[in-house]
Formats: structure tokens, sequence, C-alpha cells
């Protein structure tokens, strides 16, 4: 079955093996992982699923921006059969579809407020009552802080999270493959001034890369490097990102699996499938 993959979010992950990806459209990046990962695509829901067909499987997925979650949530999504689900996304298509916490969400954007926790977690609910979540859901970016942790806790019931994946890179790794990444306005292409193959052909060898020799390879426009993708952006949101997570992965504690994922991306993606596989025994 071909799930699609809901989420708009996330970047997609420079790692060694799986580089070429930053080039791809998300449209396509099930593809890329079906192509370096083909028995994740091929093997069947009802012969390889471990979890019990009698318990929803209910899955988070944590990574910080640059850790490859993009590259690999679809690889998930297709072995468990189950949609992953972006509270950004959800958030857009209540407030488009009107429903009740989408209007509530609606008033509270437009009066410049932050969506609040009960909100969100009022989506997350409407949204798992979906055919598509029968089976269950993978969470991406939710929750963040202990607080949202319990509240999703205790909305789940009867029902619990039984899985939790949480990409770990060193974050001088991340560094280098956020702060490298210059992309082209106009069209989206992105470009990396350090990983080979992902460099413009403005670039010397062994040049600093800057707005002079940056240049996008079909028009030869300069490219740009976003405000969020310099050192001092990163490092802020590291230690934010730090600060959040680690307090909800002990709330969550013995399900809680990290995958080193600064290694190359057939490596990533079997320590994933084995802890899949581990977690269903």
């Amino acid at each position: 079955t071909n799930f699609a993959r809901r989420s708009l979010t996330g970047v997609v992950g420079l790692a060694t093996a799986g580089a070429a990806v930053h080039h791809l459209t998300s449209e396509n990046r099930k593809v890329f992982a079906q192509s370096q990962f083909p028995t994740a695509a091929s093997a069947s829901e009802s012969s390889w699923w471990p979890f019990s067909k009698k318990e929803r499987t209910i899955m988070i997925l944590f990574g910080p921006p640059g850790a490859g979650k993009g590259t690999h949530a679809p690889n998930i999504v297709e072995r468990c059969g189950t949609p992953q689900l972006s509270t950004g996304d959800m958030l857009r298509a209540a407030v488009a579809a009107g429903t009740e916490v989408g209007k509530k969400a609606k008033d509270l954007m437009a009066a410049g407020a932050l969506v609040t926790d009960d909100v969100v977690i009022g989506i997350i609910r409407d949204e798992i009552k979906k055919p598509d979540c029968s089976k269950g859901f993978i969470l991406d970016g939710f929750p963040r802080t202990v607080g949202q942790a319990k509240a999703l806790d205790e909305m789940l019931g009867n029902e619990k999270v039984n899985c939790v994946i949480a990409l770990q890179v060193p974050d001088e790794v991340l560094e280098e493959r956020i702060c490298g990444r210059w992309i082209h306005k106009e069209s989206g292409r992105s470009y990396h001034a350090t990983f080979k193959g992902l460099q413009p052909k403005s670039l010397p060898a062994g040049a600093k890369p800057t707005k002079d020799n940056m240049k996008d390879d079909a028009t030869g426009q300069p490219l740009m490097q976003r405000p969020d993708d310099t050192a001092d952006a990163l490092k802020k949101r590291m230690a934010s990102y730090h600060g959040e997570t680690t307090p909800v992965l002990n709330h969550y504690g013995g399900i809680v699996h990290i995958v080193k994922a600064d290694q190359a991306t057939s490596a990533v993606w079997a320590e994933i499938a084995a802890v899949l596989a581990k977690v269903g025994k």
C-alpha cells in the first residue's frame, strides 16, 4: 500500500550515502527511499509488521534539523503501513476545513497568539479517528514538551505510545550539514559548499563559499543561505531542541530507541529497521 507522506516539514538529511536526496522534491523522496532500501518498499505489511494487530501502532519520530527525518520517515511509513502526521499540516488542514478546533486555531492565529496545546491535541484527536489511522500513526515533531506528552497520553486514553525513535547526530556534524547549504531562491534547487556532488560548478576547488562564487548551475544567478542556516541560528535552534527533547525522551523511558544518524544512510536505516523488529517481539 502506498501511504502518502503528510509531513511537509523536516530537512532532508545529508548523510554520506544519501546526500543526493537533497536535490529531490518532496514528492520524489519516497522514490529515492525505495531505490536505496528496496526491502522497505517490497515487504508487505501483513507479512512484515511485527506489532499486534489488536493495538494501533503509535510512534513518535524525533530528530534535530538535518538529522535525516525527511530521508527515513517515508520508509518507516511504508513499512508500518501508517501515516506520518505533522502538526503543522494538520493545523492548516483543520483551519481550511473549518472544523471546531480549526476555528479556534484560526482565531488564535488572527490575534497573533500561539496555538495552545489543547487546540493541537484536539486536532490530533480528530485526525487519528480517520480511516487511514485505523492501524496507527507516526507523530512528527510532537510532543515537544513534557506537558504536551502528558496531554497526549491523557488524550489516548486506553491506548499508549508504543515506540519512540530519536535520530541522534552530534551538533558539529549538523553544523557542517546545515551551514553548508545554499539554495537558488526562484527554483528551490539546493547545493552544498563542501559535499561532493552537491557543489555548484561556480565554486572553485578548495575555495571558501561566498555570494560571488556560489551560483546556480542552470541560470548563473546568485545562491543564498536561509537565515536559519547560519552557525549562530543553528546554535540557538539546537539549544532549544535539546532543552525540549531530553525531558520528553526521559518521560517515555523504556520505549525510546536512539538511532545513530551520523553514518551512511543505509546504516541508519538498518538501525531503524532493527528497532522496528525489536519492539515487535
